[in-house]
């Protein structure tokens, strides 16, 4: 699976992760406590959506461009489409920002963000995108070990890991990676995001990670049924230590997107298990 995030940038995966990130940070920023975030693949931090690789797939017409056009997008929708219109003061949707953009804008003193990405073309990109904003740092490493070094030190751990799942492994460094910080650091909050093509390989993952976390939020968005598993037919995110509140969000979240952009047979999906 190619998932250099330029090919597919603002697409309906996006509105989700992104939406479900700007409500996680909203509430893991409103307490006083410093917090420590580590981005485990960044990518370039933001994109041309006018770029030949955004063009070649066009998927931002059917996610951004849809949302920034609708009416009825619940508010949980409302601090992306801000950021959005930030970037695009036109008015134009041309430019989309990606994670470390979001999360750059709202840090505070205090608050550390490790922006990881091993790509020299996408890791220049986000230096520059990290530039100016106290407190981020663009680090060319592996970001899965780089979580689990931040794992079980002092202050709050936020880990947003989102691999572009090239490799056969991916799936299994993730819950490796949720396992040993939740391991090290209960009450660390980790977000993942996961293409959904099959429900086993789904399935099988949330096998390998429930044992470790005192809780999960789980919510996916499937646009068509999961019937043909060389397709992202939809997505999730596996939220460990969820704030509290955030089903409700998930819910308006992937009920939007999967109502509003999925075919006939797509449907919404959020529950949790709980220790």
């Amino acid at each position: 699976m190619n998932y250099r995030h330029a090919f597919h940038a603002g697409n309906f995966a996006d509105l989700v992760k992104h939406a479900t990130l700007t409500r996680l940070l909203e509430a893991l920023l409103a307490t006083p406590a410093p917090l420590t975030i580590v981005d485990t693949h960044a990518g370039a931090g933001g994109y041309d959506l006018d770029g030949e690789l955004s063009r070649r797939t066009a998927e931002a017409a059917q996610g951004i461009f849809r949302l920034m056009a609708a009416d009825d997008a619940p508010a949980v929708f409302d601090a992306l489409k801000a950021a959005v219109r930030e970037g695009n003061p036109g008015g134009d949707v041309r430019f989309y920002p990606g994670s470390p953009s979001l999360i750059a804008g709202v840090l505070r003193a205090g608050d550390r963000y490790t922006a990881c990405e091993l790509r020299d073309d996408d890791f220049e990109l986000l230096r520059q995108t990290l530039s100016g904003h106290g407190g981020a740092m663009a680090l060319q490493a592996d970001g899965f070990a780089t979580a689990r070094r931040s794992a079980g030190r002092d202050g709050r751990l936020f880990a947003l890991i989102d691999p572009p799942f090239e490799r056969a492994d991916d799936y299994q460094r993730i819950a490796e990676t949720l396992n040993m910080v939740l391991g090290l650091d209960a009450h660390a909050c980790v977000a993942v995001w996961l293409p959904l093509k099959d429900l086993e390989t789904f399935d099988a993952f949330l096998r390998q990670v429930e044992p470790a976390a005192r809780s999960l939020l789980i919510a996916e968005a499937r646009l068509k049924p999961l019937v043909d598993p060389m397709k992202m037919n939809g997505c999730a995110m596996v939220i460990a230590n969820a704030p509290a509140g955030m089903e409700s969000d998930l819910e308006a979240i992937c009920g939007w997107v999967a109502g509003s952009l999925g075919e006939a047979g797509g449907r919404a999906s959020v529950w949790s298990t709980r220790d």
